[in-house]
């Protein structure tokens, strides 16, 4: 349940009323609360309920009884047990929502407190059921980051693949690496499980199978004629996103993922696989040399064919090929060769317009101050060229200073 506007407020009947004033009359203030608290938890008006239990705090500590009073007016010595009773309403007024399954509700009570950690358990144990607007909840899970894990699965398997692809291309992931890989990472699997599937169908109409553990690289070698006529099994736009969201991946099952849609891409006719910028010119191959770079495959040869292509852009007075390079030497975890490919291709390039780290970056990680001196003069730089020299100057001689002598070590 969700707020709306559509949905009834609870609210007190006139009756209940007319007893507040007689209690407040014969029984008192605190008698008074007490009646309005019981009465508001048994309608389950909670959220008036929260400010019934601020207002019982405020007569205890003899200030006004209004609630929606700012705090800070109160005397001073009042502030932290009135800030202690702020929280435990809070805390209670939450946990009540919750049982209810009332999300948007307790998501500003735990907002309020900066504890996220009961609705995110809340929300990683709820099942929307089939036909539960998820958005509020996508609002507190994905837009709000309480459990964007969570809220990214409820698109992924409401809305299909397409909604998930434009829910990620959408946002910047680049801060939480750990959610954009494990967002494109099903997207790879998500994908892979639909191709599968088809590829099979097909097969089954032509009358044909193949064994139940074939993997699409086994298929599509098999099975050429899936591809007469300009077929395709999957929607090719898809294809090309998520493959291209997998660059961004480490090594691991969605690399080896986005391999298999790779291997079922370069089966398509050429009109079907769009075209790229280099180094990428050459669409699923080179997007499958890429990953099996990551992935550890044939590596060698597969970093020769993009050094190629930086040498070749380079040549045109084009760098984006060669920083390419240097983030899948880096991937490669060949911090040298990287370092020596960015003073090669990239040696005047401001850091700053790279999609990879460039030549001070990669110079500075590695101690190599005459190298962030050279680059820095090409840069036109002069500042940061003598700044350079004297860091190297330091850590020469900071690593030729005498070592403090040991004292002898006697026996005990």
């Amino acid at each position: 349940m969700f707020d709306s506007e559509d949905v009834q407020q609870p609210t007190l009947e006139a009756a209940a009323y007319d007893r507040l004033r007689a209690t407040l009359a014969q029984r008192g203030t605190a008698a008074a609360i007490d009646e309005l608290i019981a009465e508001l938890r048994r309608i389950e008006d909670y959220q008036a309920l929260f400010y019934a239990l601020l207002m019982k705090k405020r007569v205890e500590l003899g200030v006004s009884p209004f609630p929606t009073g700012n705090a800070h007016e109160l005397p001073p010595q009042t502030h932290e047990p009135y800030e202690d009773a702020i929280r435990h309403a809070a805390r209670e007024i939450g946990r009540l929502l919750l049982d209810r399954k009332e999300f948007t509700k307790a998501w500003p009570f735990f907002r309020m407190l900066g504890e996220p950690e009961p609705l995110r358990e809340a929300l990683a144990a709820y099942t929307p059921g089939p036909d539960e607007d998820i958005y509020p909840l996508l609002e507190i899970a994905w837009q709000n980051g309480v459990l964007p894990e969570k809220g990214f699965d409820w698109v992924l398997e409401r809305h299909g693949i397409c909604s998930a692809i434009t829910m990620v291309s959408s946002s910047d992931l680049s801060p939480n690496p750990s959610l954009r890989d494990y967002c494109i990472t099903r997207l790879a699997a998500a994908l892979r499980e639909q191709l599968l599937e088809r590829l099979r169908n097909d097969l089954a109409a032509r009358g044909q199978t193949c064994p139940a553990d074939a993997t699409i690289p086994q298929i599509v070698e098999a099975h050429p004629e899936l591809f007469a006529d300009d077929a395709y099994h999957i929607d090719t736009s898809h294809l090309a996103s998520v493959v291209q969201m997998s660059l961004q991946l480490p090594p691991g099952e969605g690399v080896n993922y986005a391999r298999e849609l790779c291997a079922y891409g370069r089966k398509l006719a050429p009109g079907l696989q769009g075209t790229n910028d280099p180094p990428f010119e050459e669409n699923y191959d080179d997007f499958l040399a890429y990953l099996n770079v990551v992935a550890g495959e044939n590596v060698a040869e597969n970093l020769q064919r993009f050094a190629a292509k930086a040498e070749r852009e380079a040549a045109e007075g084009a760098t984006f090929a060669a920083q390419v390079y240097v983030n899948l030497l880096l991937k490669a975890q060949r911090p040298g060769e990287a370092l020596a490919a960015a003073k090669r291709f990239l040696l005047a390039e401001d850091d700053r317009r790279l999609i990879c780290p460039g030549v001070n970056e990669l110079a500075r990680r590695a101690g190599d101050y005459e190298t962030m001196a050279q680059a820095a003069q090409a840069r036109h730089d002069p500042v940061h060229f003598l700044a350079s020299l004297i860091a190297g100057q330091s850590t020469a001689a900071s690593h030729h200073a005498p070592q403090a002598s040991q004292p002898p070590l006697r026996p005990q």
